[in-house]
């Protein structure tokens, strides 16, 4: 597996992008609204990455600045790995690698939103240490939302911190 920084109108980053919000319209009926920037995504400020599997793009994820109640923390956006490739670790090594990025440009937490028709999703974020938050963006007052977030401890020995 190899994973690569792109930017977010990369044409393999909105290949997945698409699979992504299809799969938002299979599951809720419509596509995430949430408003998304891909000047956001641009490092030292966010970064996207793309997972690939034999030279083929299978999954992607980033982060954004979020303006958290403490100050700003990254928000997570867009973590998604094609059919053929799930159950093959992808997702996790994206967030660990999104995790890593996140701690070294300086953010202590980070944040994300999911929803309760993606049990896989929040299996992955709360085998990863994500716990419930208050709730916060577009999808604050959804019924449907989940709102996770990880205060992260640097420690050179932990994979997801580097």
């Amino acid at each position: 597996m190899r994973i690569d920084v792109l930017a977010y109108d990369h044409p393999d980053a909105v290949a997945l992008i698409a699979e992504v919000q299809q799969e938002y319209v299979i599951r809720y009926g419509e596509q995430d609204m949430t408003p998304v920037d891909p000047a956001e995504f641009a490092p030292p400020h966010g970064l996207f990455l793309v997972a690939y599997l034999d030279g083929r793009p299978v999954g992607c994820g980033g982060w954004r600045v979020h303006d958290g109640p403490d100050g700003p923390e990254a928000e997570l956006k867009r973590m998604y790995v094609s059919p053929a490739a799930r159950g093959r670790g992808v997702a996790r090594a994206v967030l660990s690698e999104l995790e890593h990025t996140a701690v070294s440009a300086g953010h202590r937490r980070i944040v994300l939103e999911t929803g309760s028709r993606q049990p896989e999703a929040l299996a992955l974020y709360k085998s990863a240490g994500y716990v419930d938050v208050p709730r916060f963006g577009y999808y604050a007052d959804a019924p449907e939302a989940v709102h996770l977030g990880k205060t992260m401890v640097e420690d050179p020995s932990c994979p997801s911190t580097r």
